[in-house]
C-alpha cells in the first residue's frame, strides 16, 4: 500500500507538471472554474454555541457546532418536511425564539438588494410548513421579537400575519402604489445609495410596527426600453419594444418625501412620529431598540453632512435627538451599516478626528468612550458585549492594504485576534465566545477557521486546497505590491501581475485596471482583488497574453483617512484621472515597460475614470475600455452625486467642466465602450450622450451594446462575450 501511495503521488505530481502552463480561458473565468469554496448564508444561533447554513444542494438548513465545526443536525429538510413541498431553499430567517424558520423560495430580483419571494412558515417542533401568505409574493418579512407575528410588504403595502390566530393576515397600510407611495421598503435611490432593502421594525414589546413611508409622487420618471432578447427571451416584446418606468431622481431634482409612522396592532391606530427633518431630508434607517418606547430613526440633511439619531416614541410620537455627527464635507454612507444598537448602548463610527474610529454612547446619547486612536481606519463593527464592555471590530492598523480583527476592552487595552498578514474578517457567535475567521491574501484563497474570543484557532472549516491544486495546473503568476510617488508628491499604492515567463530585459505592454470611486479600495492584500475577483484571475489571463497588469488606488480612495478620501469633493474625476496618468508615467519609466503601449479600463466609476484619464490631456494611453460608465454627473442619481458634488445649482463648474463629454476633444487612444440597455443604475443615456459627443468631435470608437442587461451585464453567454471583447480589444490595439 505504501508503494501504491508513492506511485499515485508521483503520478499526480507528474500530471500537474505536465498540465502546468495551461492557459486560462475567458469561459473558465465566467463559468466559475476558479470559484473558491465559501461559507455562505451563515446565521449564528441564540445559544451562542451553534450556527446554521444552507447545504450546498439547497435542500437543508444544517446546524453546526462552533466548538467543533461539525454538523449536529438538520433544522430543515425539503425531503422530510410535512405540508407544502418545495424544490430548494433560497434563504431563511430564524425567529427570535428559535422555534420557527421563514423559508425563502421562488426568489425574483428587483434591484440590487430588493427581491420578492414566496415564504413559508416552518415549525421546527412539528416539522410542518405552511405558506406565509397565499395572496402573492412577499418582500422583507420580519418576525416580531416575541416570534408570534410576521410583518411583510406586498406591492408597497405592509401586511401582518398573527401566528397565534391561525396565521390570520391583515393589511396595515392601504395607500401603497407603484411609482407613488411605498411603505416599509425604500424607493430605488434609498435602496441603492443607503444600502438597505427594509425600512420597517417592530417595537421591542411586539405591540407596534414602525416604518418609513416614501412618497415618490413628485420624483421624475425614467424609462428603460426592453426588447425580446434571449436568455431569457421576452416574447411579449417580439414585435414592439416595451419599457420599464420607475422613479429616478437626478441631482437637484425632487426626491421622495419621507416620514416615520407607527401602527398599534391592538387598536389599529396609525400615528406619525414627530422626527425633525428638512423638507428635502432623508431617513436612511429605522432601528428597534430594547425599550418599546424608543425607536431609533436616523436622518440626513440633503447635503449628507449632518447625521442625526433620534429616539422616537411610537405612542406619544415625540422624538428626542440623542446623537449628531457633522462633517465639513459629508458623512460616509458606509458608516450607517456599522452603527450598532445594543440593549443599553449605541456604537457609532465617525471620522470626526480625521479617521474612521468608534464612539460608544449610552442609549440616551451620553459619550462613554472612544475606540481607536491613530492614523488607521476601523472598517467593520462586529458588536459590543454588554457583559464586559468589549468591542469587536476590524481595522487596517497593520497597514492600509491589510485587515485584522480586534477587541477593545473597557480598560482601554486592545488585542489583535488574527495572526496572519493579509485580509481577515469575522462572524461572531452570540455572546462573542467564538468567531469564524475568514482569511485570505492576494495569493491565497480564503481559509475559514473557528477561533475562540482570544484568537486561538480551534478547527479549520475550509482551506481551499483543491483550488490551490487546480491553479497549479495553470500558468499563474504571483501578485506583488508596490508603491510610488507622483510628480505632485503623493504616495500611491498598487499591485502588479507580470507574465509568468517575465524577462526584465524585454519591454512589456501594461493594462491598468481601476475603480477609483470615493472610499473604494482595490489595492488590498486579499483574494478578492481584480476586476472579477478569484485572485485577479482575469488579470492573470491577460498576463498570459503578455501584458503586465497593474492596479493603483489614487486620491479619493479609502483606507487612508478623510483628507485623502475627500480631497476629490466637488470635482469628481479631476484628481482621480491625474493619478492614473501619473501611474502610466511611472510604469513607462520602468526599464521593462513599453511606455507607448499602456492601456486602461474600468467598470462603472472605473469606466468614468477611464474616460477622464484618456482625456486628461497628457495622452499616455494607447487604448482603453469603459464599461457602463457615467459620463456626466447630471445624469446620475441625486443621493450619491450630491454627497460628493452638491447640486448642479451649487456647483455648476464641477458638473459642467469636469466630465468626459466636456473633455471629448482631448480623448487620446483607441476606445471601446460597453453598456447594458436595461441598466437601472448608470443609464444608457450616459453612453448615448457621450458617443454622440465623440461623433461630433470626429473621434473614432468601438461600442458594444447588451440587450436587456443591467449594470452587471450578465445572463446567458453575455459575461463571457463581454470579457472576450475586452481581451481582444487590448490584443488588437496594443500590438
Amino acid at each position: 500500500m505504501k508503494f501504491f501511495s508513492i506511485l499515485c503521488t508521483t503520478l499526480l505530481i507528474g500530471s500537474i507538471q505536465m498540465n502546468a502552463g495551461n492557459k486560462i480561458t475567458v469561459k473558465q473565468i465566467t463559468d466559475n472554474t476558479f470559484k473558491q469554496e465559501t461559507l455562505d448564508d451563515v446565521t449564528t444561533l441564540n445559544d451562542g454555541e451553534a450556527y446554521a447554513q444552507i447545504s450546498s444542494d439547497g435542500k437543508q438548513i444544517v446546524k453546526y457546532s462552533f466548538k467543533t465545526g461539525k454538523p449536529i443536525g438538520a433544522l430543515f429538510d425539503v425531503n422530510t418536511v410535512r405540508g407544502k413541498k418545495i424544490q430548494n431553499v433560497d434563504g431563511y430567517i430564524m425567529s427570535p425564539d428559535g422555534k420557527r424558520i421563514l423559508i425563502q423560495t421562488q426568489t425574483k430580483r428587483i434591484y440590487r438588494r430588493s427581491f420578492t419571494a414566496e415564504y413559508y412558515i416552518y415549525d421546527i417542533n412539528n416539522n410542518k410548513m405552511v405558506p406565509l401568505s397565499d395572496r402573492g409574493p412577499q418582500q422583507t418579512p420580519l418576525f416580531s421579537p416575541d416570534g408570534n407575528n410576521i410583518a411583510f410588504v406586498r406591492q408597497n403595502n405592509i401586511y401582518l400575519v398573527k401566528l397565534l390566530y391561525d396565521n390570520s393576515e391583515s393589511q396595515v397600510t392601504i395607500d401603497g402604489k407603484f411609482n407613488g407611495i411605498i411603505n416599509g421598503i425604500p424607493d430605488w435611490v434609498n435602496e441603492e445609495e443607503f444600502s438597505t432593502a427594509r425600512s420597517m421594525v417592530f417595537t421591542a414589546d411586539s405591540k407596534m410596527i414602525c416604518w418609513i413611508r416614501y412618497d415618490e409622487s413628485n420624483v421624475k420618471q425614467y424609462s428603460l426600453q426592453l426588447f425580446k432578447g434571449l436568455e431569457p427571451e421576452r416574447n411579449e416584446f417580439a414585435e414592439y419594444p416595451g419599457q420599464y418606468s420607475y422613479k429616478y431622481p437626478v441631482p437637484g431634482e425632487a426626491n421622495s418625501s419621507v416620514e416615520a409612522l407607527s401602527y398599534d396592532i391592538q387598536s389599529h391606530q396609525t400615528r406619525k412620529m414627530k422626527v425633525a427633518l428638512d423638507a428635502d431630508g432623508y431617513m436612511p434607517r429605522i432601528v428597534m431598540t430594547k425599550d418599546p418606547a424608543k425607536i431609533a430613526v436616523m436622518t440626513f440633511n440633503r447635503h449628507q453632512d449632518d447625521l442625526r439619531i433620534y429616539m422616537a416614541n411610537p405612542r406619544s410620537t415625540v422624538s428626542q435627538l440623542v446623537i449628531e455627527d457633522k462633517s465639513d464635507k459629508y458623512v460616509k454612507e458606509e458608516g450607517l451599516e456599522n452603527i450598532c444598537f445594543t440593549d443599553n448602548h449605541i456604537l457609532l463610527p465617525s471620522e470626526k478626528d480625521g479617521f474612521n474610529h468608534l464612539y460608544l454612547y449610552d442609549i440616551n446619547g451620553k459619550l462613554i468612550r472612544k475606540i481607536g486612536k491613530g492614523n488607521f481606519v476601523i472598517n467593520d463593527v462586529y458588536g459590543y458585549d454588554e457583559n464586559n464592555g468589549n468591542v469587536y471590530y476590524s481595522s487596517n492598523e497593520n497597514g492600509v492594504t491589510q485587515q485584522d480583527v480586534y477587541v477593545s476592552k473597557s480598560n482601554g487595552s486592545v488585542e489583535c485576534l488574527t495572526k496572519r498578514a493579509g485580509w481577515n474578517d469575522a462572524i461572531f457567535s452570540h455572546g462573542f465566545k467564538y468567531f469564524i475567521n475568514i482569511y485570505s491574501s492576494m495569493n491565497t484563497p480564503s481559509v475559514y477557521t473557528i477561533c475562540n474570543n482570544s484568537g486561538h484557532e480551534l478547527v479549520t472549516l475550509i482551506d481551499n486546497k483543491a483550488l490551490d491544486n487546480k491553479l497549479k495546473e495553470f500558468d499563474i503568476s504571483k501578485c506583488e505590491m508596490f508603491s510610488f510617488t507622483t510628480s505632485e508628491g503623493i504616495k500611491l499604492n498598487g499591485w502588479m501581475i507580470k507574465p509568468s515567463d517575465f524577462d526584465p530585459n524585454k519591454k512589456y505592454p501594461v493594462i491598468l485596471y481601476q475603480y477609483s470611486g470615493p472610499g473604494n479600495q482595490q489595492v488590498l492584500n486579499k483574494w478578492g482583488i481584480g476586476a472579477f475577483g478569484q485572485g485577479a484571475i482575469f488579470e492573470e489571463s491577460l498576463a498570459q497574453q503578455g501584458f503586465i497588469c497593474v492596479c493603483v488606488d489614487g486620491r479619493g480612495t479609502g483606507g487612508r483617512g478623510a483628507d485623502f478620501e475627500k480631497c476629490t469633493y466637488l470635482r469628481l474625476g479631476d484628481l482621480e484621472s491625474k493619478d492614473q496618468v501619473e501611474t502610466a508615467l511611472y510604469m513607462g519609466s520602468l526599464p521593462y515597460v513599453d511606455k507607448d503601449r499602456i492601456g486602461i479600463w474600468g467598470w462603472s466609476y472605473g469606466g468614468w475614470n477611464t474616460l477622464m484619464s484618456m482625456s486628461e490631456g497628457r495622452g499616455v494611453f494607447k487604448a482603453g475600455v469603459a464599461v457602463a460608465p457615467p459620463t456626466n454627473w447630471r445624469y446620475y442619481d441625486s443621493v450619491y452625486t450630491e454627497r460628493y458634488m452638491r447640486t448642479p445649482k451649487e456647483n455648476k463648474s464641477g458638473y459642467d467642466e469636469v466630465n468626459p463629454i466636456a473633455r471629448v476633444n482631448n480623448l487620446h487612444g483607441a476606445l471601446l465602450i460597453c453598456h447594458g440597455l436595461a441598466d437601472d443604475n448608470v443609464h444608457f443615456q450616459n453612453t448615448a450622450e457621450y458617443t454622440e459627443a465623440l461623433v461630433q468631435a470626429d473621434k473614432d470608437f468601438k461600442e458594444n451594446i447588451y440587450v436587456n442587461r443591467n449594470h452587471s451585464i450578465y445572463g446567458g453567454n453575455t459575461r463571457n462575450h463581454l470579457l472576450r471583447q475586452i481581451t481582444n480589444f487590448f490584443l488588437t490595439e496594443m500590438k
